[in-house]
């Protein structure tokens, strides 16, 4: 017979839980923006996933009580910024309830399809929205890439144990 490890003293399952296990997982660190009738809107998002290559589709979750949702719940296009480590600040600018989030520091541009574009993030994309998919207090968005720029620089900005970093060697 071989001994169970220890697993600690295992929780039911709750929101705490939940954040608690994830702020143990360190994530990309991306800023989502749209434009809409009362202007650019945007928030950081640690949720981005690539879904499909076939065509090129990715995925992000936005909670319906954020600011942006309503813009977002009709947006026809977004962009999607992946931060840099230099980015610590506009991340967490981005990150804040009630900032203005596209006044000065932010440095951006009007891009295709009126989509805000942050300047000096490592890369970049435009996306088509496709899907809205409720989950729980949330909607996973379905987006198709239509163009984008993977040149800019930095190194990637990481989520983990509440903060913003850096990779580490």
């Amino acid at each position: 017979m071989t001994a169970t490890p220890d697993l600690g003293a295992p929780r039911l399952a709750s929101p705490e839980l939940l954040r608690t296990v994830f702020r143990r997982h360190a994530a990309g660190v991306a800023v989502i923006t749209a434009y809409g009738e009362r202007g650019p809107v945007g928030f950081t998002a640690t949720s981005l996933t690539s879904v499909s290559a076939e065509p090129p589709m990715l995925s992000f979750g936005i909670g319906t009580g954020s600011s942006c949702w309503p813009t977002l719940s009709g947006a026809t296009h977004v962009g999607v910024h992946l931060l840099g480590e230099h980015q610590r600040e506009l991340a967490a600018t981005f990150a804040r309830s009630g900032a203005d989030r596209f006044a000065p520091p932010t440095s951006w541009r009007p891009g295709p399809e009126g989509v805000p574009v942050l300047d000096d993030v490592p890369a970049w994309l435009i996306c088509r929205i496709t899907a809205r998919v409720p989950a729980g207090d949330h909607r996973i968005v379905l987006a198709e890439v239509l163009m984008g720029d993977p040149t800019g620089p930095g190194q990637p900005l990481l989520y983990h144990q509440g903060r913003f970093t850096g990779l580490r060697d």
